[in-house]
């Protein structure tokens, strides 16, 4: 596989590199993408766009499982923002909730 090829399965798919994709999203996109191609349902329909369809899924879904996660903190905390500033700001008295009253 190529980044030409990735770039091309994401063109196909309408998602972008930028995009923050999970598997659960590109197999719901590969399914509602298949019903509008397949040839039973639309015979005005090119047989050959379920086979690019299904060839760009594959490109995808390859790339998808074969990346490398991170699992230290920092990577945690750049996926989830809201624990990030939780913990940042957990020990601040006023962010954390715990003023004292005089």
């Amino acid at each position: 596989m190529t980044f030409a090829e990735l770039k091309e399965a994401l063109y196909l798919f309408g998602f972008h590199e930028n995009d923050l994709l999970s598997i659960k999203r590109i197999k719901q996109r590969h399914r509602t993408l298949v019903r509008k191609a397949h040839p039973d349902l639309h015979a005005d329909i090119d047989p050959e766009r379920i086979r690019r369809l299904n060839e760009a899924a594959g490109i995808i879904m390859d790339y998808v499982q074969s990346y490398r996660f991170s699992f230290t903190a920092e990577e945690f905390y750049r996926q989830i923002p809201e624990e990030h500033l939780r913990h940042q700001f957990s020990g601040d008295p006023v962010w954390a909730g715990r003023i004292e009253e005089k």
